[in-house]
């Protein structure tokens, strides 16, 4: 079997190394057959059989070597055979040749094609789950991958090969007559003046459409296959029925009644969603104060000091979480009943099912809506740890149900909540020891970043496991637990009271009823969309972190924004995401607040860069406030000042980040961010500086040479 695959493999390669030594590959440039269009006309009409079949057999060895050019092939189809015999030869060849790769990939190319393109793969198995062959048409039709990546990916597949033979055949029939009679109205152009051909024009105009086009059909072929299976209301009860009234599920309602459209708000657990109830306000409320024990613990560094001489504060847990609690109750009016209420907004409490494209069931309410858009959020992953069962958990979903500061924390995972909490608890008076499989904290930020917060969390006594991989939970005849810890082969035991959780967060997608529709999940477990925020069912959306890419607030609502206008307006003109500015920061002290690509992101994806650093210690405010460690660091492009990403570490990083994040959304480079006034004394002109700095590393050297001569001159002048 083996000789078998390395002889094909061989044959192969020689096919391939054939095909350029006898100038195969000329025929995938556009100049050589532009030039070479009259001869291979005078040999066809000289021997059309002998014509039509090499050039078939050129096409389906391109095709089936995966090799680039498929579009002009078929554009010189219609050039050199006309609409009708070119329409006939490409399409058959370009199938054939499709399949040939297919095979070839499914022989010989499984483990490289599974490396290679894995992403790829990962959702064509998703899409023939779902929809079988009719997802092949669809990539057909509307070529969301190269048709090359199509064919060998597919090869990898459980697809029959009759079944890829005839979907593709049947799939690439509408394109290849389009590209076949755009080739040859450009055959026939002898003039300038024939480019205004109605003819000519006509194809081009149809050649740019296609993929519109395409989609459409697409989309309506998928919308009868569902009106098939499910059938469709005669009247609707609601414009659009959200599930889940978190951020994005509230902010989509608020801007669905604000167009005047009538919606459903279903929510089975609490209004405000997890930001509300158990993340951001909570966690930022409680790193407040645990902020205000820390600056108690070191006002001495400014020369205050306790009426009994020492600046160790007394923490009232219990008052501390009443606080926590409080900033909840405070802010839960803003995403409250009574509020959708008021702006027209149908609030249901109850636990949602979608029966239908169109049905949504609540509890005992069956809602028939024009769209559904699904909200519901995403909880905290739990780690597979032998033992884990026996401990009461902590998570940042229950987090805040604690009564006594706990004495010994561990915590599990390092990431931004992790980070938080530690410094946090640490500053309330816990013994924290943090546990990180990584190397270093924060593992999506620099080094340099990573460094500075690790040092930061040292420095307040948080006791730092990186590079460490928890392996189980121990549970003593006692009832005292340890996290049994693997570092470099050697095992050591963490003791601790109370074990926190920061491992991640899945997406609620349990229970909804999805998987009937044919709405498939992701890798992560995050509903599967297209950058419109459709799922494969027509009139079903998503946003927020139930679909990703980022589980953060504000990336919610901006996607949620998305989410209901397409919904609402989708069929005349739709919204793709977009992510190239979603800033995120972590709330640790210093702040961390980044926006688009850092140095480890840039490198990863081969993107050049510039790196421009400020260090806060030569801010003004920050001297004063004795806030000076942090930097800012700005990523442009090579010599111009077009902002790729920023990265802030200092007090209060985010509430100055925002100038970065409108920079990079309006394209406003770093002359007009040194250009714009800044009040003194702020941390905010740190990013005016850190321009000022880019500045002068690209200063014209010539010119300032030019003007110190003529400066001299006129001083030389004067003196005279």
């Amino acid at each position: 079997m083996k000789r078998n695959k390395l002889f094909l493999l061989l044959l192969v390669g020689l096919g391939i190394g054939l095909f350029f030594v006898l100038g195969g590959d000329d025929l995938l440039e556009l100049g050589f057959l532009r030039d070479q269009l009259g001869n291979f006309r005078n040999w066809f009409d000289d021997s059309p059989w002998l014509m039509a079949g090499g050039f078939f057999l050129v096409y389906v060895t391109a095709a089936g070597l995966s090799l680039p050019g498929a579009a002009l092939l078929t554009l010189l189809s219609g050039a050199l055979f006309g609409l009708g015999k070119g329409l006939l030869i490409a399409s058959f060849a370009s199938a054939i040749g499709a399949t040939l790769a297919f095979l070839l990939s499914r022989t010989l190319l499984r483990s490289i094609i599974e490396r290679r393109f894995k992403g790829v793969l990962a959702k064509v198995n998703r899409g023939l789950e779902s929809d079988g062959p009719f997802y092949l048409f669809s990539l057909r039709l509307v070529p969301i991958f190269p048709f090359f990546m199509v064919n060998l990916a597919m090869g990898v597949t459980r697809l029959k090969t009759r079944t890829f033979y005839w979907v593709s055949q049947l799939g690439m029939l509408p394109g290849t007559a389009v590209y076949a009679n755009a080739g040859k109205q450009l055959s026939e152009l002898e003039s300038l003046e024939g480019i205004l051909s109605p003819e000519l024009l006509l194809s081009l105009i149809l050649l740019g459409l296609f993929p519109l086009v395409g989609k459409k059909i697409v989309d309506g072929m998928n919308l009868r296959r569902q009106r098939s299976r499910y059938p469709r209301p005669r009247r609707f009860d609601y414009d659009i029925v959200v599930v889940g009234a978190g951020s994005a599920g509230l902010m989509a309602s608020y801007i669905a009644s604000a167009v005047k459209a009538k919606v459903a708000l279903v929510e089975k657990r609490r209004m405000g969603g997890d930001c509300l109830n158990t993340g951001c306000v909570p966690s930022k409320a409680l790193i407040r104060a645990a902020r205000a024990a820390h600056e108690v613990r070191t006002a001495s560094r400014f020369g205050i000091h306790g009426t009994n001489g020492f600046g160790e504060p007394r923490i009232d847990f219990a008052a501390v979480m009443a606080h926590v609690h409080d900033a909840i109750a405070k802010v839960a009016p803003h995403d409250s009943v009574e509020r959708c209420t008021g702006l027209g907004i149908d609030v249901i409490p109850e636990e949602a099912t979608l029966e239908s494209p169109w049905m949504v069931r609540a509890g005992e309410r069956r809602l028939a809506a024009r769209h559904i858009i699904i909200a519901t959020g995403a909880r905290p992953r739990l780690p597979d740890l032998p033992g884990l069962e026996h401990v009461d958990v902590l998570t940042s979903e229950n987090l805040w149900t604690l009564e006594s500061l706990p004495e010994r924390l561990a915590i599990l995972g390092g990431g931004t909540i992790g980070c938080e909490l530690g410094q946090t608890f640490a500053r309330l008076g816990s013994n924290v020891t943090l546990v990180e499989g990584e190397a270093g904290l924060l593992a999506r930020e620099d080094d340099d970043v990573s460094d500075l917060v690790q040092q930061r969390l040292i420095a307040e006594g948080v006791t730092l496991r990186l590079g460490s991989r928890a392996v189980g939970v121990e549970t003593n005849e006692t009832g005292q637990h340890a996290l049994i810890v693997e570092h470099d082969g050697e095992r050591n035991k963490v003791p601790f009271d109370r074990l926190l959780v920061c491992f991640g967060r899945q997406a609620n997608v349990e229970g909804l009823g999805l998987e009937s529709l044919g709405i498939v999940t992701t890798d992560q477990g995050t509903l599967e969309t297209n950058e419109c925020l459709r799922t494969r069912c027509p009139s079903v959306w998503a946003c927020g972190d139930v679909c990703g890419p980022y589980q953060l607030t504000h990336a919610g609502a901006h996607q949620a924004w998305h989410a209901a206008v397409n919904a609402l307006f989708g069929d005349v003109r739709s919204f793709a995401v977009d992510y190239r500015v979603i800033p995120a920061v972590t709330y640790t002290q210093p702040e961390v607040a980044r926006v688009g690509l850092n140095e480890r992101q840039a490198q990863a994806e081969g993107i050049e860069y510039e790196v421009t650093h400020y260090a806060l210690r030569e801010n003004d405010r920050a001297i004063t406030e004795g806030a000076t460690e942090g930097f800012v660091k700005i990523l442009t492009e090579p010599g111009k000042d077009r902002i790729l990403g920023a990265t802030l570490v200092g007090e209060n990083a985010g509430e100055w980040l925002a100038e970065i994040t409108l920079a990079m959304k309006h394209r406003i480079g770093l002359s007009k961010l040194l250009g714009t006034v800044h009040p003194y004394p702020t941390l905010s002109e740190a990013n005016k500086a850190a321009a000022g700095q880019w500045k002068n590393a690209h200063k014209p050297e010539r010119l300032l040479r030019w003007l110190g001569r003529y400066f001299a001159w006129r001083r030389h002048d004067r003196q005279q």
